[in-house]
């Protein structure tokens, strides 16, 4: 099928750029890759994947914390660092992913 729509967008740069990062690494084209979403939400009726809020532990989500509980996780933190329990970040970043998975599958 001939492609004879144009479609304008305004988007994030950050996204935009993040994206097109990916897409080029991929060899896809954003115009390509935006095609192929489109056909997909024809094809299925409705968004191609789930959208979901993340999902965070109580004791990291400072939305659900109130001021003296925030407080008491930073006293905790200044502790750990004084007393050298402290890791890479690599290292935690890479554990905290491995713990949390498959808690978005």
């Amino acid at each position: 099928m001939e492609k004879s729509a144009t479609l304008n967008i305004r988007v994030n740069p950050d996204v935009k750029r993040t994206a097109e990062t990916v897409l080029s690494q991929l060899g896809i084209p954003m115009a390509t890759a935006i095609d192929v979403f489109l056909k997909q939400v024809a094809l299925t009726g409705g968004i191609p994947f789930q959208i979901t809020l993340p999902k965070t532990p109580a004791t990291l989500n400072t939305d659900l914390m109130n001021v003296s509980e925030i407080r008491a996780k930073l006293q905790e933190g200044l502790v750990d660092i004084e007393n050298g329990n402290t890791y890479r970040a690599i290292d935690a970043f890479a554990n905290f992913r491995e713990k949390h998975s498959n808690e978005n599958v």
